[in-house]
């Protein structure tokens, strides 16, 4: 009689995979090939684009694979996921210390404006945008989305499916609004990015915070395919409960940007 192998621990020895090797290659020829671009080389935009698309390629194959440990194979047990959930609460930490460098950029250069840029802030010649149009109306949008991701979370936990996925469906929704917006907006902006710190600083914020909106729309998006597929239940939801926390940071960077960029630096 074949002799059946039980695990007898409540951990998960992930099995050898090829990814972290091929998201590195394509990691490595996305930034050199970025750098080569940038300084002129036609090459390194082909270079670019073959990195991004192994990265692409590496992301759908390995979470693919976290998904099949997870729903099918049974080994997320309620210990790995409290693992897992300190590394995404880690990793959420990381991307504050991430915006912090922006922030400190934009205090560093507003509060105490240097002569090169006429001594005063916004600097001479930039006419900052108005806050109360575009810009609040994404704020909005954005605490809107908060709610009803928040609303799709407390409803698969009360077993509700069909109110979950309107929940997640609209927060999909309100996040594609978002994102065409914010595009719309850098569209009519009266600067660029060359356009002195003021332009650097706001840019650089809001284009990765933009990014962040891109990329916490794909998780949101995927966790409604999932639940459309009946791979969520009550007690069983890591991958809806981590991309939630992920769109609340998002939620609250967009708040700060607001606040600090928006309002208090057009003044």
């Amino acid at each position: 009689m074949e002799k059946i192998l039980t695990h007898r621990y409540p951990f998960h020895l992930v099995d050898p995979s090829p990814w972290p090797l091929v998201g590195s290659l394509g990691g490595f020829c996305l930034t050199s090939g970025a750098v080569l671009w940038f300084h002129g080389y036609l090459a390194g935009f082909s270079i670019m684009l073959l990195g991004q698309f192994v990265i692409l390629f590496c992301m759908f194959l390995w979470w693919r694979d976290v998904i099949r440990e997870a729903t099918f194979e049974g080994h997320h047990t309620s210990l790995v996921q409290n693992g897992i959930r300190t590394g995404v609460l880690l990793f959420i930490v990381s991307e504050i210390l991430f915006f912090f460098g922006f922030f400190w950029a934009f205090f560093h250069s507003s509060v105490a404006p240097m002569l090169e840029i006429g001594g005063v802030w916004p600097p001479v010649g930039i006419e900052p945008l108005n806050p109360w149009t575009i810009p609040v109306l994404n704020t909005i949008i954005l605490l809107t989305s908060g709610a009803t991701v928040t609303y799709a979370h407390h409803a698969i936990l009360a077993g509700d499916r069909k109110n979950s996925l309107l929940g997640l469906a609209y927060t999909v929704g309100l996040a594609f609004f978002f994102t065409l917006l914010q595009y719309l907006e850098y569209l009519e902006a009266p600067f660029t990015m060359s356009d002195s710190v003021f332009g650097a600083c706001f840019f650089m914020a809001t284009g990765f915070h933009g990014a962040h909106v891109f990329i916490g729309t794909v998780f949101l998006f995927v966790c409604f395919l999932r639940l459309m597929n009946h791979q969520f239940t009550a007690e069983h939801h890591f991958g809806l409960e981590a991309a939630i926390l992920y769109w609340h940071f998002v939620d609250i960077v967009w708040l700060a940007l607001f606040l600090a960029i928006y309002w208090w630096g057009g003044l």
